[in-house]
């Protein structure tokens, strides 16, 4: 009875020293999936993320670019097709992100970004299989800032993927992002 009491008391003391790692679920016009956040391994990226989520970037936003064997990709283009407006850049992490054991597998979410490796602002993409190539350093020397994973709803992210696409890998059919919300602790 002691030694239960003794773990039952160092399990509830390691829950009260770890604290939570962020998650956010999105909701699609295909369903909803949550993704949970590093910030120990990308704070400014995650920091960045979390300020689009709380002041409403992604709702009204697509998955503007799909590739079914590589990644979706969201976050900053209208269903009308326009680019909203986004912060300043945040610096890529993916170096350190990678230190901490984070890669572009299969359900992990990354920040997309142009060709200049601190370019990356408000749009994300999700891996829908193994992308080696994008870690750090990458071809390029930089590679794709890893920043957390899904944790629940990677059905939905494979419809996403699955949808019949058009020039530009864009769906034929707008996947609008409805709803982007951090999920409370306990939820």
């Amino acid at each position: 009875m002691r030694r239960c009491a003794l773990v039952l008391t160092f399990a509830a003391l390691a829950a009260w020293a770890a604290p939570a790692k962020p998650q956010v679920t999105f909701t699609t016009s295909l369903g909803s999936f949550t993704v949970e956040l590093e910030p120990e391994a990308a704070p400014a990226t995650v920091a960045n993320f979390l300020y689009y989520v709380r002041h409403g970037q992604y709702p009204g936003t697509t998955f503007h670019r799909v590739i079914p064997t590589f990644m979706v990709q969201g976050g900053g283009i209208t269903a009308g097709g326009t680019e909203k407006a986004a912060r300043a850049p945040v610096r890529n992490e993916a170096r350190q992100a990678a230190a901490k054991g984070l890669r572009n597998v299969r359900g992990s979410i990354a920040m997309a970004r142009r060709g200049d490796p601190d370019s990356a602002t408000c749009q994300f993409y999700v891996n829908v299989v193994d992308n080696p190539g994008l870690d750090y350093p990458s071809p390029d020397g930089y590679g794709y800032c890893v920043f957390g994973r899904v944790v629940k709803g990677m059905d939905t992210v494979d419809r996403i993927r699955a949808v019949p696409t058009g020039p530009g890998n864009q769906p034929l059919t707008p996947v609008l992002i409805t709803a982007a919300a951090e999920v409370k602790a306990g939820s």
